[in-house]
């Protein structure tokens, strides 16, 4: 009975009417928007210079159509279902984002000798390089990379939540969200950093063991080859981790680590629903990344550490700029 109540509420929510659906794109899509713009124009000036400038400009075009129909249709059917397919359609286009900013940003130099030696010079040592080969653990292995894996659930959860528990604070949360994205992306496209699984497969374990660290310049503009995964290879969320690397990573946006820099922000959100289980999974997945980036040589301690610094500036930069009010 109770399951019963529960998917006829559910039901009931998607097909609420959305009132907010017919005055224009939502905040979160402008930040969409402006994005695309500035990027486009990026392309348009540096199109010479770049692998894939026709195909990057159709995928923008892809996404304004996608958007401006479901606009269009919200505007005929002013449901909420039609606000969780916009915002579900954003946060689909993540993945065709991420690596966009390998496109953008491998026409300039390579800056992982630089954080490598900052690495080096702060620990001694390379955390990314001995952090697996000393903590061999199947079962260890294996939440590392379920950790590593929740990124996106944790993202759905969040967001889902908002949207059927405090429908109300739904788009504020959207806004804080894909405005943290790209602000993130913004960063890896000014400051092109691969991190360890491309950065220590080109330059070699010797120069890694005699804390060499040599500039790659364009490098990573001709190969984008990099490590396999670390741990223990038989693991199921081993083997999910490294089917979606082996599909969409590319050699960038190691710094600073937007894994944890959104996991963090999530955290933020999930604290101001003020429930508890949500809270708990949040935090103790987010506890559980800050080691498994490292853990899978997807980043550098540093990036870790500069994830977690900028988390809170960035969501109360993106809280006063809309003016979310406090929730």
């Amino acid at each position: 009975m109770a399951l019963k109540k529960t998917t006829a509420n559910i039901i009931k929510s998607l097909f609420s009417l959305d009132k907010t659906s017919n005055k224009g794109l939502y905040k979160w899509e402008w930040v969409v928007m402006a994005y695309l713009a500035a990027t486009t124009i990026y392309i348009l000036i540096t199109y010479s210079q770049l692998n894939n400038p026709a195909e990057m400009l159709i995928m923008r075009a892809k996404v304004i159509i996608i958007t401006a129909a479901l606009y269009c249709a919200s505007l005929i059917w002013h449901a909420r279902i039609l606000t969780l397919a916009r915002a579900t359609a954003q946060l689909y286009f993540l993945s065709w984002w991420y690596p966009d900013t390998y496109e953008i940003n491998n026409i300039l130099p390579n800056l992982d000798h630089i954080f490598a030696s900052i690495e080096q010079t702060t620990f001694g040592f390379q955390p990314a390089d001995i952090f697996a080969d000393n903590c061999s653990n199947p079962i260890f292995s294996e939440i590392m990379y379920m950790a590593y894996a929740a990124y996106f659930p944790m993202i759905a959860l969040t967001a889902g939540y908002y949207f059927f528990r405090q429908y109300n604070n739904f788009n504020k949360t959207m806004t804080v969200i894909l405005t943290a994205f790209f602000i993130y992306y913004i960063i890896f496209i000014l400051i092109p950093v691969t991190g360890p699984q491309y950065y220590y497969l080109a330059i070699g374990q010797q120069n890694i063991q005699q804390a060499t660290f040599p500039n790659l310049y364009d490098y990573f503009h001709y190969h984008n080859q990099r490590m396999t995964a670390p741990g223990y290879t038989q693991g199921l969320f081993y083997q999910l981790v490294e089917t979606a690397h082996q599909i969409g990573e590319r050699p960038t946006a190691a710094f600073p680590s937007s894994h944890i820099g959104i996991s963090l922000t999530l955290v933020i959100l999930t604290i101001k629903t003020k429930y508890k289980p949500i809270i708990i999974t949040i935090t103790t997945l987010t506890a559980l990344m800050i080691l498994a980036t490292v853990y899978i040589k997807a980043h550098y301690a540093i990036d870790v550490i500069a994830g977690i610094i900028t988390a809170p500036i960035i969501y109360l930069a993106i809280v006063k700029t809309f003016r979310l009010s406090k929730r």
